[in-house]
């Protein structure tokens, strides 16, 4: 491992102030990805400013722009989240996000903000001797054409075609969330769903925040719909594996049993979670069908490009968001 410095600050506005000041400086919280890239060879950052004692670690009911909710302090530990009595009660896919994520272990080390700022776990990405557009712009991308059975079907380029790990990211997509920064201008909101982008040409950027930028919370507002709201996560194994596909999803009827409003969020299928909003559209205002959600979710995928090893992908999520949409009917109706 290469010498770096380390700064543990006192507040926010220190941290960003001193990320902000030197290029080469890295925020350290959980450190459950960081620090397996520091000892692979894939980050090599110069200055270290651990944030993970910060007092950002509670979630508190709060009165959003949107109603009342919860406030996430970017240091909750995943394990913490995911038990929260309010969080499960009132944002079950939130929860069940969580608890579909890596080990025991690994939950109660990681946190809120690392959670959704990890990186993607593309084995080229992790191998520093392959070519890799995200890891060094401009080498190129040893995924297309090589092993691509977790490749992205939706949104991906020429340059990268690797998807976003996360599975809270998809929870929180469906119970459309927002994200707290805090930068050297001053704190801003942002919606979930803006917070990451597709590869275009610049796949080593994972998202649209700044150098210096720090996560330091995440909103919910608390509505009947996120209530009856779910989270599902096709894995290899039962335990411990990344998505190959996920669903989170929001569901409210009309007392005459069409779709009043739906969120569908999609995991392990872009290099971001993609929120399916061409399938919600046509599913408002009409009866919800396992034939009326398998075809919403063909007019989502229309645009999708799978490579031969994950073709797969494709009826796997479309069977995949029929199944948690009508389980979700089920319950509403009961």
């Amino acid at each position: 491992m290469r010498e770096l410095e380390y700064l543990r600050p006192t507040d926010a506005a220190e941290a960003v102030a001193a990320v902000t000041g030197h290029p080469g400086a890295r925020f350290l919280a959980g450190g459950t990805n960081l620090v397996d890239h520091l000892r692979l060879g894939v980050a090599t950052p110069e200055l270290l400013v651990d944030v993970r004692r910060l007092p950002l670690d509670q979630v508190e009911e709060v009165e959003t722009p949107d109603g009342p909710g919860l406030r996430i302090g970017a240091n909750v530990r995943n394990s913490d989240l995911a038990a929260d009595r309010r969080v499960r009660s009132l944002f079950p896919a939130v929860s069940r996000a969580l608890l579909s994520g890596a080990s025991g272990q690994i939950r109660h080390q990681a946190t809120t903000a690392g959670n959704l700022l990890q990186r993607t776990r593309c084995v080229y990405f992790q191998d520093v001797t392959t070519p890799c557009n995200k890891r060094e712009p401009g080498t190129g991308c040893s995924a297309i054409g090589g092993y691509d059975r977790y490749n992205a079907i939706l949104g991906a380029s020429e340059e990268c075609v690797t998807v976003h790990p996360s599975d809270l990211a998809v929870g929180l997509a469906a119970v459309d969330a927002t994200v707290v920064v805090l930068g050297p201008h001053g704190e801003r909101r942002l919606p979930l769903t803006d917070l990451h982008r597709l590869p275009d040409d610049r796949p080593d950027e994972d998202t649209t925040l700044h150098h210096g930028d720090l996560i330091t919370a995440v909103e919910l507002t608390a509505s009947p719909m996120v209530r009856a709201s779910t989270y599902y996560k096709a894995r290899d194994r039962a335990s411990y594996a990344f998505a190959l596909v996920s669903v989170g999803a929001a569901l409210e009827l009309a007392e005459d049993g069409t779709v009043a409003d739906v969120r569908i969020a999609w995991g392990g299928v872009a290099h971001k979670p993609w929120r399916a909003r061409r399938a919600e559209d046509a599913l408002r205002g009409r009866p919800l069908t396992e034939d009326a959600v398998r075809a919403a979710a063909e007019e989502e995928l229309a645009d999708a490009d799978a490579s031969a090893g994950a073709a797969y992908k494709v009826p796997m999520v479309r069977n995949a968001t029929a199944m948690v949409l009508t389980r979700l009917a089920r319950e509403a109706t009961r």
